[in-house]
């Protein structure tokens, strides 16, 4: 990597998805410094060889970019730290509505925001990856006359060198969808892993179905009910829907099973089977907001941009897929 091309980068909490992003962006050869507010975690971070500031404001001192990797009610202590910094700010957080609200409020002067959509159920530092990101669908929202398009592209060239597929949508399309396969997927697996509640023997009986069900269930509780209660409302339809869901299927149950349950379980099935949707060719856009906004409505991504920075590389699903 020249050296024009790093840039230098606080990450600001080094839980699972900051401190693997600070190993990640460490060994691309950016310039890295980190913060958590847990001493332990600090201590942590700086044996395994890595610059660790003391407090917020010394962590950003000097820095192009930071990134906010802490809950969303951690947020405004971390950004009454940020005022008047003049470099770009994104953050982590799985839902972006209030987020980007925080960002006016604090009057972040230049803020992305981003959610990658990749992590597992052990948190922590210990647990970073700098592998963690391959591949995964990393948001970045955009805004139509509010987003700095500069530093959207900065963010997009970062992360696709980290074998991420960017996916540029609004804030409000990110927390419609994630409610939908992520935030509730975690509500159902709780659930599930209630049945083991005082039955010894469906906790023996339990096996692959039940563990691949129930696995996000193992995440934190606080993590689970900061992302859930911060996109309340979208959270709130999505359960509906699945709860509808569910009726249907019992009343299927009870009346006909073979009749009724078959083709909703077959549908299902097919859903499930044709995810995740194949790529299609790669192709070559030129940069515009409405238009990186088109491709992450139809399911699209970008997986790079071009040095003159006019031009991103992109790909659309092979197929698309009518939603309810």
């Amino acid at each position: 990597m020249c050296e024009s091309s790093r840039v230098d980068v606080a990450v600001i909490g080094l839980g699972l998805i900051g401190g693997s992003l600070l190993r990640a962006l460490a060994a691309g050869g950016h310039r890295m410094t980190g913060y958590d507010a847990d001493p332990a975690t600090r201590e942590l971070a700086g044996a395994a060889g890595f610059t660790v500031a003391g407090s917020v404001p010394e962590a950003v001192a000097g820095t192009d970019l930071v990134v906010l990797a802490v809950p969303l009610p951690v947020l405004p202590s971390v950004l009454d730290h940020l005022s008047g910094y003049d470099g770009l700010v994104t953050d982590v957080t799985s839902v972006k509505r209030p987020v980007l609200e925080l960002a006016t409020k604090y009057g972040l002067r230049r803020y992305v925001g981003g959610h990658p959509m990749a992590g597992k159920e052990k948190s922590g530092f210990g647990a970073a990856d700098p592998a963690l990101f391959a591949g995964c669908a990393w948001v970045l929202c955009l805004e139509p006359h509010l987003t700095e398009l500069d530093g959207w592209l900065t963010l997009a060239t970062l992360y696709t060198t980290l074998g991420a597929r960017v996916v540029p949508v609004t804030a409000a399309e990110h927390d419609r969808a994630v409610a939908e396969v992520s935030h509730v997927p975690h509500l159902s697996a709780a659930a599930l892993a209630l049945q083991l509640a005082e039955e010894p023997l469906a906790s023996t009986l339990a096996a692959g179905s039940f563990r691949d069900g129930t696995r996000v269930a193992a995440t934190r509780a606080e993590l689970i009910v900061a992302m859930c209660g911060g996109n309340a409302a979208e959270v709130s339809n999505a359960l509906h829907r699945l709860i509808g869901d569910l009726e249907e299927m019992r009343s299927a149950l009870e009346t006909d099973a073979e009749r009724f349950l078959t083709p909703i379980v077959a549908a299902a099935g097919e859903l499930r089977r044709a995810w995740p949707p194949a790529a299609g060719a790669p192709a070559e856009m030129a940069v515009d907001v409405q238009a990186l906004l088109a491709l992450g409505r139809v399911g699209g991504w970008v997986t790079a941009v071009a040095e003159n920075r006019v031009e991103v590389m992109t790909m659309r699903p092979e197929s698309g897929r009518n939603r309810r």
